[in-house]
């Protein structure tokens, strides 16, 4: 199957393609826009979900929750020393009570500045590989050095956002094969529509000889160029348009927005775009005009 990017002068007088500015090149723009926009909102949130497992896996926090301050400050030096000696644990280091204070003053205001106040002890835990099994013996070493100390994975609490993260990648994917289907659709009724139009002249080109084929191309040549140009128009607005949402989300100072961020891959994906739509458009005009040519002409 053979696509000329330039028509002859003739093709154009014959499918009316002298009109500088068609219908379909502004659906197939509008199109490729929201798709695009779809593409890079899946991208980016992939990205920033990945981003997110790999940085929650290896984290632990150990609370030590012994009322008694001399109880809890031997616990929690007992936990620190278990940790230091775990082949697992690559840095495991002890919130001071100034930040836990800073922590807890949007609930307690200044009260949990007070030194009388049983806070609990906090120690922050990266492990060298995120698995279960190492959480499980980390955690097994630490409740034996320290009895009244609780093991929290940040994998297992941040989870829903992580679910949450993924389902919105899968949306993503439906909206583009959704668009995608509507393109073809599109291209067909397009199609059938410019058959309707031309049939009388599509009559005399098969009495001089012309085939299906022949006439085939004529059709889906240009129905490629209006995707390709109405694509290309769609994609340059909506990589615009994330650029302008990427620097916004830059200045929210968010780690997990700022996860959104695409990478070089994730781009020229996104310019692939056009070129793939154009494409199927090719493929579903052709069959549509085939299928059409064989059952009434």
């Amino acid at each position: 199957m053979s696509v000329r990017l330039i028509t002859s002068a003739a093709d154009r007088r014959l499918l009316d393609e002298s009109r500088s500015t068609r219908a379909m090149t502004w659906i197939m723009a509008i199109m490729l826009f929201l798709t695009v926009l779809a593409a890079a909102f899946g991208l980016g949130t992939l990205s920033a979900a990945t981003l997110l497992d790999r940085q929650l896996a290896g984290r632990l926090t150990v609370q030590i929750v012994e009322p008694v301050d001399h109880a809890r400050e031997a616990q929690t030096a007992a936990a620190m020393a278990t940790l230091h000696r775990l082949p697992e644990v690559v840095k495991a280091t002890e919130v001071s009570r100034t930040q836990l204070a800073e922590l807890l003053r949007p609930w307690l205001g200044s009260d949990g500045a007070d030194p009388d106040l049983p806070i609990p002890a906090m120690i922050d835990v990266d492990l060298g590989v995120g698995t279960d099994a190492a959480a499980a013996r980390v955690t097994h070493a630490v409740m034996a050095a320290a009895p009244a100390a609780r093991v929290d994975r940040h994998e297992a609490w941040m989870s829903p956002v992580s679910h949450f993260m993924n389902l919105m990648t899968w949306l993503a994917l439906g909206l583009v094969l959704l668009m995608a289907g509507a393109t073809a659709a599109v291209v067909i009724l397009a199609a059938r529509a410019g058959l309707e139009t031309h049939r009388d002249t599509i009559e005399v080109l098969h009495m001089l000889g012309s085939t299906d084929i022949q006439v085939a191309r004529l059709f889906q040549r240009r129905i490629a160029l209006d995707t390709l140009f109405g694509g290309v128009l769609g994609t340059a607005l909506a990589i615009g348009t994330v650029v302008l949402v990427g620097m916004q989300l830059t200045t929210l100072g968010s780690d997990l927005l700022g996860g959104l961020a695409l990478s070089s891959r994730d781009w020229v994906l996104l310019g692939l775009l056009p070129i793939s739509f154009a494409l199927l458009a090719t493929v579903a005009a052709r069959l549509a005009v085939l299928g059409v040519l064989r059952r009434s002409l």
